[in-house]
């Protein structure tokens, strides 16, 4: 008599990390890019058609505020950031609720290789039409780290979910680290100076990094279809409402449990502050402390290495002494205490010491509230909660880019640090109302 086979092991979540590593360091490759992406469609396309529009609009606001030409290239450059973000934000919640129906595999699967579809049109894009294209097509297929995160909550069990969120912030920093490191490396190559025949296919000084972006998605392809079994079983499918794409505002507003839309709130407010940090800090430097492009990397790694530590390693020890509420809270409080001090700081030590308090902060809340969202949600709704989850998170990159560079440049860089501190303590005052997860 033939034994039964064994059941298959549940997937790892080393498989989980590495899929989401590979996505974000191959995601971030473009970030910068920007101001250089901006000056060559200027040169190629001139000033006509939409760039000349959309650079023409952003010159008339910094000229109504009193601003000079640069403040019309960060606008535009908050413009385009925001597109992108925007497009994250109407697509992952449709993206998670499919995986909740289908299954994670094959959806990670369709949104990888739309995502290096992009790729490969911004690859030829020898036009800003063609770049504008493949921001969408990338964009509109963004919903790999929703995904990927409701796999992390269908592979553990509740009383190590928050710590096993740890391990999608840790991927998170480590590829928000390595991806715009290997992308200013890869500028460095330009294919039309050695071939410039190669500009009639739309061969463009950014190709490398765009061929870079697009090799690391067949990577993650076959990464994924090797290694990535599913995670979902079938049973597991059929309490699932079918995914079609829905307004996601009223998405966010018809979540049926309450401490869901509480958690998503406090997410959100944490992540207004979060990001007009992000986008400030090396205008900041740069104005305060006369800091260099090369400067300002090596301040962004250092952000990104205490958040890579935190989130790896600390918050995993935490959560196994206190729960998500007390962790949630102290990382808010380090949160703003880190923004105050970098913001009034007029030492560059006093803004890396900020720093150090503002990523430990982060690397405490953002498992933290994953964690809580996830336990608050049922099993079969997991996708669908979290990609709203991510999703909220994309609308406030879409937002506070601009806002926060125009009050910086009106209001000084003081401004936007305290505020977004008050932000952080709003966070923690909506936080008091979350309870404590069933286990």
């Amino acid at each position: 008599m033939t034994a039964p086979a064994p059941p298959p092991r549940p997937l790892s979540l080393g498989v989980i990390f590495l899929t989401l590593l590979i996505d974000l360091i191959g995601f971030s490759i473009i970030f910068p890019l920007g101001p250089d992406l901006v000056e060559y469609y200027l040169r190629i396309d001139g000033r006509s058609g939409i760039l000349g529009w959309l650079l023409s609009q952003s010159e008339a606001v910094a000229a109504a505020l009193g601003r000079d030409h640069a403040f019309a290239a960060v606008l535009f450059g908050g413009l385009l950031t925001s597109f992108y973000a925007i497009l994250q934000f109407v697509f992952a919640p449709f993206w998670g609720a499919l995986s909740d129906r289908r299954g994670r595999r094959g959806v990670l699967r369709i949104t990888v290789a739309g995502t290096a579809a992009g790729y490969l049109v911004w690859f030829v894009s020898g036009s800003f039409w063609l770049f504008v294209v493949s921001r969408i097509v990338s964009g509109a297929f963004s919903g790999n780290l929703s995904v990927a995160t409701a796999a992390v909550a269908d592979v553990t069990t509740r009383q190590e979910r928050s710590r096993a969120m740890g391990i999608v912030g840790a991927a998170f920093g480590l590829g928000l680290v390595t991806g715009p490191v290997l992308g200013a490396a890869s500028a460095q190559l330009n294919l039309l100076l050695r071939h410039p025949s190669l500009e009639r296919f739309g061969i463009n000084p950014f190709s490398v990094p765009a061929l870079v972006s697009l090799l690391l998605c067949v990577v993650n392809l076959v990464w994924i279809n090797r290694s990535f079994r599913e995670t979902l079983p079938e049973s597991a499918r059929t309490g699932a409402r079918e995914a079609r794409l829905r307004n996601p505002i009223r998405a966010i507003l018809n979540l049926r449990n309450p401490d869901v839309r509480r958690a998503n709130v406090v997410a959100f407010v944490y992540s207004l502050a979060f990001v007009a940090m992000e986008t400030s800090l090396t205008f900041m430097a740069a104005e305060r402390f006369g800091y260099t492009a090369g400067q300002n990397g090596i301040l962004l790694g250092f952000l990104g290495v205490c958040s890579i530590v935190t989130q790896g390693f600390i918050v995993r020890m935490l959560l196994k002494k206190a729960d998500e509420i007390r962790v949630l809270s102290g990382g808010l409080v380090s949160t703003g205490v880190g923004l105050l001090i970098v913001g009034l700081g007029h030492r560059p030590w006093m803004m890396y010491l900020g720093l150090a308090f503002v990523a430990m902060g982060s690397g405490l809340v953002n498992p933290s509230t994953t964690g809580l969202i996830s336990l608050y949600s049922s099993q079969d709704e997991q996708g669908r909660v979290l990609g709203i989850f991510r999703s909220l998170g994309s609308l406030s990159r879409a937002i506070t880019p601009m806002l926060a560079g125009a009050v910086f440049f009106i209001l000084g860089s003081k401004c936007v640090f305290v505020g977004a501190a008050a932000l952080s303590a709003a966070a923690l005052a909506l936080s008091r109302r979350l309870p404590k997860p069933i286990r």
